[in-house]
């Protein structure tokens, strides 16, 4: 299985965030690709992802939020600001609302949350890790039976138009709009983060030729709290193509299988040309992010119920924050699935 991953996936690093009201160092850091690729000799070669443009990035998201994200760093800089860029003010509610012009107001517009800074290779690093998710599913197209991409800042939690949860590119979608763009019919992506994918689900939530299907912390409890219940089930042409499994703490591996097996049926129902999975290992018990009992063993039979569907996969890495134990489970997930 090749993997896919680029050193300018390094260059986002930025030095805190806000977490229980306390300014600590961000859980998302460089040194998690580094566990992984640590790991990876036994997975393939780890190759450099082609740079494929902008364009695939506008066929997701918003042309305006995509040179938003190009030209933060620059204006953030030029309106006098020396720390890393956060959003401190956001609208209540985008519909309707202008964009600001001023860079402070701005960076709010585009922002879900205000944990995620942008600084100045963080359009770089993205872009760097799109192109990864981007060349894994070029090599699914031509033929190969699955690749991996190390994709690092993740991708699920950016929608449409606004960027949060570490996320300022949707990796999965944009792999997944890709592989509809060279000419498949449908396209499934399961989402296995301990998170809700509450981005991939924004964008393809209108859409029947996208299924959607996530396991994750209940939202009622977890990140990003206002979506992921199990009655968002699509809305228009995609009713029905959205599939939420919230799931509650101390969810073990017997109840999370459970819920695997029932999107695997969707899955099956849905029969996709091809499977995006995004692979975020933060379901660990051991995960400073996660309420689940998931232990490491469990991944490489995650993998392998993967693999049982038969689908031509494509792998985008999300989260994963126990960050000495996160190589070992996304080679487990891999193995599992027979690379």
């Amino acid at each position: 299985m090749n993997v896919y991953f680029s050193p300018d996936q390094r260059l986002h690093a930025p030095t805190h965030e806000v977490f229980g009201g306390e300014m600590i160092t961000p859980f998302e850091t460089p040194d998690r690709i580094d566990q992984v690729l640590a790991r990876m000799e036994t997975i393939g070669p780890v190759l450099a992802p082609r740079d494929f443009g902008l364009g695939p990035l506008k066929r997701i998201h918003d042309p305006a939020y995509v040179d938003f994200l190009s030209g933060c760093w620059d204006e953030w800089t030029a309106a006098g600001f020396r720390g890393e860029a956060i959003a401190t003010v956001m609208p209540s509610h985008r519909t309707g609302r202008r964009c600001p012009t001023h860079i402070e107001g701005k960076i709010g517009y585009f922002a879900f949350s205000g944990e995620s800074a942008i600084m100045k290779d963080t359009f770089q690093a993205a872009r760097a890790s799109a192109n990864a998710a981007l060349s894994a599913a070029d090599a699914v197209s031509t033929g190969e039976r699955a690749a991996f991409a190390l994709c690092r800042p993740p991708g699920h939690h950016c929608m449409t138009a606004q960027f949060g949860g570490y996320c300022y590119l949707n990796n999965a979608a944009i792999a997944a709009q890709y592989l509809r763009d060279l000419g498949a019919d449908r396209v499934a992506v399961l989402d296995i983060d301990f998170h809700h994918g509450n981005g991939t689900q924004d964008i393809f939530y209108e859409r029947a030729d996208v299924l959607f299907c996530s396991l994750h912390g209940d939202p009622d409890r977890a990140y990003p709290f206002y979506l992921g219940c199990a009655d968002e089930t699509g809305a228009g042409p995609g009713e029905g193509c959205n599939r939420n499994y919230p799931l509650p703490p101390g969810t073990g591996f017997g109840q999370w299988a459970a819920a695997l097996g029932d999107a695997s049926r969707h899955i099956e129902t849905f029969a996709p040309d091809v499977l995006v999975v995004s692979l975020g290992v933060d379901l660990y018990e051991r995960d400073p992010q996660s309420f689940f009992a998931i232990a490491s063993d469990d991944f490489t039979e995650i993998g392998r119920r993967i693999g049982d569907l038969g689908l031509s996969t494509v792998f985008v890495m999300e989260g994963g924050y126990a960050v000495a134990d996160l190589g070992v489970n996304v080679e487990k997930v891999l193995t599992g699935f027979g690379c």
